[in-house]
């Protein structure tokens, strides 16, 4: 398949997220560094309720043009993943102007009523994993498989703040390709990302 140019992004300076509402909390599962090493196989996808083949063709339709249906940030990464989410059948919780600082709630709504979780990386970490548990960690971010979602907390002095989500839109045998906004990129090497940002802290998360 045409797995497209965006294994070549290059950054001035590392993209960053919008506004957040870190959560007091420790995150129960450390980052991973960055590492190279191939996997041996394809990690299958676990079984569950949701649609991962919409959630890899709405990222795949809307990479590079959002989708007219939402609002767009000047860090929209998690924004787009949070509708790729939505498409594949995640389902909003809560929904009132006092739960969008909530990071147990996750809904779009006009503005402002849309939660920090649904456009923050750093609260939806903590929704996704923490409190819905609709993502599990991965422990190796080489066992990453379609529709799985991977986030960064960039270098060089990571700050355990998580800065940037990315959705796994297509892979091989020994490779993964990631489609995200901000910038807008479609199909960049796994390989790529690591060998150009080895420095920052990963959460590799199974959708």
């Amino acid at each position: 398949p045409d797995l497209g140019t965006g294994d070549v992004t290059t950054y001035a300076a590392a993209p960053e997220e919008g506004r957040t509402e870190p959560d007091s909390q420790d995150k129960d599962t450390p980052a991973v560094r960055a590492s190279l090493a191939r996997p041996a196989e394809q990690s299958p996808k676990a079984a569950a309720s949701y649609n991962y083949r919409k959630m890899v063709a709405y990222a795949n339709k809307y990479w590079k043009h959002p989708n007219d249906d939402y609002r767009t940030y000047g860090n929209d990464c998690t924004n787009f993943i949070s509708q790729a989410m939505y498409a594949g059948g995640w389902k909003p919780v809560g929904g009132s102007l006092l739960d969008r600082r909530n990071n147990k709630k996750w809904f779009y709504g006009p503005q402002p009523w849309t939660s920090y979780t649904w456009a923050g990386a750093e609260n939806w970490y903590f929704f996704a994993q923490v409190h819905s548990k609709r993502t599990k960690p991965l422990r190796n971010i080489w066992g990453l498989g379609t529709a799985d979602v991977l986030q960064a907390d960039w270098g060089p002095r990571p700050n355990n703040n998580i800065d940037h989500t990315m959705i796994v839109t297509a892979l091989t045998r020994t490779e993964r390709y990631l489609t995200y906004h901000t910038g807008n990129t479609h199909n960049r090497k796994l390989s790529n990302l690591l060998a150009k940002r080895p420095d920052a802290w990963y959460y590799a998360h199974r959708t």
